[in-house]
């Protein structure tokens, strides 16, 4: 399939799950693409709400690329249950033979602090959304949570300030525009813009620390979490090639043995943060610590 081919696919497949009745958008980096700020990418990333996950798999069963069934992709993916996804878990589907066309399927998104379904734009995800699902830790999703933020803000919405990590592009909009003050009491370093701070770029640089060494705690936790499952799978699926609704069943009941649904709850949230904390700090100056926000509201409902 071309790009634009596999961008109308996934566009169908959402547009399907609407006329059923289910909650669900499109984000990170097709979303990107959708919004201008990104050209290309082939994979899919998919919220949709975990009451749904019946009539979602249901149609990935019935789904066809060329004559190919979907099915679960590797021994890695969760199944697609509320359980596991109440605890930050994916699940991970793909089209055997035709490469690029997979999907990511995400419960809720990745360090939300309000209700997803409540920023969609069309058949995609809000700025917001996308902005914060893009905080990994990879360095490649950076620039895009800042063309985020400039969008957002030309769009005359404030939480714009909450995503630009230009320091010079940040002290020329704070001198033009007021930064409102709950825009600073949730991103304090915006104080540093507001007075035109030489401090401010170290502080950014700090605060991007800080959430790719939260990304890169979360991922550790996970995979540890992972590996009795991935392996109990791995070995289960050899010679099984079992129709999606099969291959469902089985890593449902490996999973239930094997995988814990909630593996930030049993690291501890307080505990998580702080550690992040503690690792992000051994590479900043100490006084810069006062200019990490407060992150824990993004992850709580992952560690319950």
């Amino acid at each position: 399939m071309t790009d634009l081919e596999l961008h109308e696919f996934y566009e169908n497949l959402v547009r399907t799950l609407r006329t059923k009745g289910v909650l669900c958008a499109i984000t990170s980096g097709l979303a990107c693409v959708h919004y201008g700020i990104a050209e290309s990418t082939k994979d899919c990333d998919l919220l949709c709400h975990p009451s749904s996950f019946g009539t979602l798999l249901d149609l990935l069963r019935e789904t066809k690329v060329d004559g190919s069934m979907c099915q679960y992709r590797g021994s890695l993916s969760p199944p697609l249950d509320v359980r596991w996804h109440q605890g930050g878990w994916t699940s991970h589907f793909e089209w055997p033979g035709h490469e690029g066309v997979m999907l990511d399927v995400f419960g809720s998104a990745l360090r939300e602090a309000s209700p997803w379904q409540e920023e969609t734009q069309g058949l995609y995800a809000g700025l917001q959304v996308v902005a914060y699902m893009k905080r990994t830790d990879r360095e490649k999703d950076w620039p895009f949570i800042n063309l985020i933020g400039e969008q957002m803000l030309l769009r005359q919405d404030a939480r714009g300030w909450l995503h630009i990590y230009e320091a010079e592009l940040l002290l020329e909009l704070a001198a033009r525009n007021e930064i409102p003050d709950e825009m600073i009491g949730k991103r304090p370093l915006l104080k540093l813009a507001r007075e035109g701070s030489e401090e401010l770029r170290f502080a950014l640089n700090a605060e991007r620390a800080y959430w790719r060494e939260l990304d890169h705690l979360r991922i550790r936790i996970l995979r540890t979490a992972l590996r009795p499952y991935a392996a109990a799978v791995g070995k289960a699926i050899q010679g099984f090639a079992g129709e999606l609704s099969e291959q469902h069943r089985l890593r449902m009941q490996l999973a239930g043995a094997h995988l814990d649904p909630h593996p930030l709850g049993t690291f501890g949230l307080e505990r998580y943060v702080e550690r992040a904390r503690e690792n992000t700090l051994r590479g900043i100056s100490g006084p810069l610590a006062k200019w990490l926000p407060d992150v824990a509201e993004h992850f709580r409902r992952f560690a319950q």
